[in-house]
């Protein structure tokens, strides 16, 4: 068991917001239970409306209690340890306060005293700035003998290449890059960090993930909910902005990227970085060729009915903005050049799922020229399954038994986190917390990286400008048909998604 972090206090700006309460609170409920926070840990929540600190343990504890009764939530336990609640919950208290105001940042300032602190910013992307200078402005970034103060920010950071430098260079004037935690939090789930241990620990693995034996990479990263209330914010975003430079580019780093030289965050970073910086740059015609960009119109997903995305709270009736995008990519270096990696996001479609595909090339069929084309040897695919039922299935082909002649079936050797090592609740900010709490930057973003993600995704999005409709495909369906149409101009298919 890893040793509980050192005393801190952790300041939450959105304390009240829907990060905090789904996601932050949850999360440290899971380490008060497993023991890993600090023995001396408070929590000041900030925010501007009226509340006090009962109100906050109150309307924490109720909604921590709904999502334990929700089955789909990512929460993970099925009742709340009252002990365990009651401990975490006496840490806490409200202050309330403007984020732009220099008043909020005394009274804070009076709060923590000389203590280490880690200032979370759970507000709105149009804050993070204006936080990050109030907090120097205070002092409060300055750290002392035995002494941390960490910032840790959300996605999204900037919403193209020019506001994500311009980001980065307000808050590098008042923190040190030790200091900021560009959190993203896919790279705190299990399987995902697990992804370098199945690469770079198993020799079965590792020789072939390249471009001599891969046919092509697919990462998925597939909702069945809709817009639901983020509809002001989404259709400004849309699906590229919002899930592509950060979750899909991590995981696709993960996939991708060389081994490091040791697991020292910096030799981690410096890998991931580099990977990132070797995605090819499109054309505008390229990225109109190698992109898909779609919009769900009404249907059903699952027993719900949903409303078509233009017809959904706070979005523009005639709204162009994307909930759903595929793209094709390409790495420029010796590994993967070649190969192509496809990457798809959605809102709305048939099943939740987000998985990572190894699609290795086909055996010569030398031996199976008799059989009809359909019951020659398939291609192999390692599947790393990052949400729901977290595991790997490695998919390949066997003779189907009997003394009739050779006829061939693909079968799965399967790995289940849960079956395995038990379900232990997890939303995946646990482990980023504690390492924030710990100084572990391993599992977070450079600036640089961030940059060079979104100088990938900014020809697709320029392309995109006037180029009228998106392809619409009905709620509850695998999305466009011209996605599928993308992967079959070269003789490929998707994973289908579950049913």
């Amino acid at each position: 068991m890893a040793a509980a972090a050192p005393d801190c206090t952790l300041v939450i700006f959105g304390a009240r917001g829907d990060l905090a309460k789904r996601l932050l609170v949850p999360a440290l409920y899971n380490l008060e239970t497993a023991h890993r926070l600090p023995k001396a840990f408070h929590i000041v929540g900030v925010d501007h409306g009226d509340c006090d600190d009962e109100r906050l343990r109150k309307d924490l504890g109720a909604f921590l209690r709904e999502l334990a009764s929700d089955k789909n939530s990512e929460f993970g336990a099925a009742k709340i340890d009252a002990r365990a609640w009651s401990a975490l919950a006496k840490t806490m208290r409200y202050q309330k306060g403007d984020f732009e105001d220099a008043a909020t940042y005394a009274a804070l300032a009076k709060t923590l005293g000389d203590r280490s602190a880690i200032f979370y910013l759970a507000a709105a992307p149009r804050f993070f700035g204006p936080i990050v200078d109030q907090l120097g402005k205070a002092g409060l970034t300055h750290e002392g003998k035995g002494v941390f103060r960490r910032v840790v920010i959300e996605k999204p950071f900037g919403d193209d290449l020019a506001s994500a430098k311009a980001l980065n260079t307000r808050i590098l004037k008042v923190l040190g890059e030790p200091q900021i935690f560009r959190i993203d939090h896919f790279l705190g789930k299990e399987t995902v960090r697990n992804i370098m241990a199945v690469r770079f620990a198993n020799g079965v693995f590792e020789p072939l993930w390249n471009r001599l034996h891969v046919d092509w990479v697919e990462i998925t990263a597939a909702e069945t909910v809709g817009v639901e209330k983020r509809g002001g914010y989404y259709d400004h975003a849309g699906a590229l902005r919002d899930m592509t430079p950060n979750h899909l580019f991590q995981v696709l780093a993960m996939m991708a990227m060389e081994p490091p030289n040791s697991f020292d965050p910096e030799a981690v970073r410096a890998e991931k970085g580099r990977l990132i910086e070797a995605i090819a740059i499109k054309t505008r015609e390229q990225a109109l060729r190698d992109s898909v960009r779609g919009q769900y119109t009404a249907g059903t997903v699952g027993r719900r009915k949903m409303v078509a995305y233009r017809d959904s709270r706070n979005v523009d009736p005639k709204s162009n903005t994307e909930t759903y995008v595929a793209l094709k990519l390409n790495i420029d270096n010796w590994r993967w050049a070649g190969t192509p990696f496809y990457l798809r996001t959605g809102k709305a479609l048939k099943a939740r799922q987000t998985q990572a595909v190894i699609r290795f090339k086909r055996a010569p069929h030398t031996l199976f020229q008799a059989l009809e084309p359909a019951q020659r040897p398939g291609a192999n695919s390692l599947v790393v399954r990052i949400q729901p039922n977290e595991g790997l299935s490695l998919l390949f082909d066997v003779k189907k038994p009997g003394p009739e002649e050779l006829n061939l079936a693909e079968v799965g050797m399967d790995f289940r986190y849960a079956e395995t090592f038990g379900a232990a609740p997890a939303t995946g900010y646990e482990t980023l917390l504690y390492d924030c709490m710990t100084g572990d930057q391993t599992l977070f973003k450079r600036g640089q990286d961030i940059e060079f993600a979104w100088a990938a995704v900014m020809p697709f999005l320029e392309a995109w400008k006037g180029a009228g409709e998106p392809c619409f495909y009905k709620a509850g369906s695998e999305g466009p048909a011209e996605a599928e149409r993308l992967m079959i101009r070269s003789g490929r298919a998707w994973r289908p998604l579950p049913s």
